[in-house]
């Protein structure tokens, strides 16, 4: 806001940068749970290693999570004075 961005673009750059760094953050947990599934079959009772219900829910609650940890910043972001931040940086 400091340097000349309205409300709405900040509306729109931290969810966005917030849903990119989470999407990749689940995909890497996505792709390094299917690979460990050999070591993780014997740990698991009445679910498959593979369940994609399991592994749909969990990515939802994360995804879900992150946005809502994420309002509080971006509520911050938009009431920021311009000048109060230029004056303590």
């Amino acid at each position: 806001m400091a340097f000349g961005a309205q409300h709405r673009n900040i509306r729109r750059w931290v969810p966005g940068h917030v849903i990119r760094l989470t999407i990749t953050g689940v995909a890497a947990g996505l792709a390094t749970s299917l690979v460990m599934t050999r070591l993780l079959s014997d740990l698991l009772f009445g679910v498959s290693a593979t369940d994609p219900m399991t592994f749909a829910s969990v990515s939802l609650v994360l995804v879900m999570s992150a946005l809502l940890v994420s309002s509080v910043p971006l509520r911050r972001a938009t009431r920021v004075n311009p000048m109060e931040a230029l004056r303590y940086e």
